[in-house]
């Protein structure tokens, strides 16, 4: 069982999608950071000073009553909360990792059509009196012996 299990493992299908999975937290990682570091803060700015991350509503007060300077103040005090400046930005992450993994796609999908639009030149042609298969060179038919015009 560990033999096989070893096999498993080391198939190269399995080790690509370990690699994807960690090379894509990774790049998610990334474009969290960009998002929340590099995109709202503009938004934010032209909305007026808005921080999205701070953005919720109270259902329920907690322990201590409002208002609450933040999001992590509220929770501290027990208050339920609805965090619709976090589902922005999750949102938004979201958006922006299926546009770049339409575009890397959208690029894979060109290149494979550009390998597959490069038609093969030929090595054969067809014997015009037997119709075999012989060489693209070929003067005379091995096959049958007739000699091939406008070779």
């Amino acid at each position: 069982m560990l033999k096989e299990f070893k096999e498993f493992v080391m198939r190269g299908n399995v080790m690509d999608m370990a690699i994807g999975i960690i090379i894509g937290a990774a790049f998610g990682a990334i474009v969290n950071s960009f998002v929340s570091d590099v995109i709202m803060p503009p938004i934010g700015l032209l909305l007026g000073n808005v921080d999205f991350a701070n953005l919720y509503l109270i259902l329920k007060e907690g322990a201590t009553t409002g208002p609450f300077a933040s999001l992590v103040e509220a929770k501290k005090a027990g208050a339920v909360t609805i965090s619709y400046g976090a589902f922005v930005n999750t949102v938004i992450n979201f958006l922006i990792l299926a546009f770049v993994i339409f575009l890397s796609i959208r690029s894979v999908n060109k290149l494979k059509r550009k390998e597959e639009a490069a038609p093969a030149v030929p090595t054969t042609k067809e014997c015009t009196y037997c119709f075999s298969t012989i060489p693209i060179k070929a003067m005379r038919c091995p096959q049958c012996t007739s000699e091939l015009k406008g070779s």
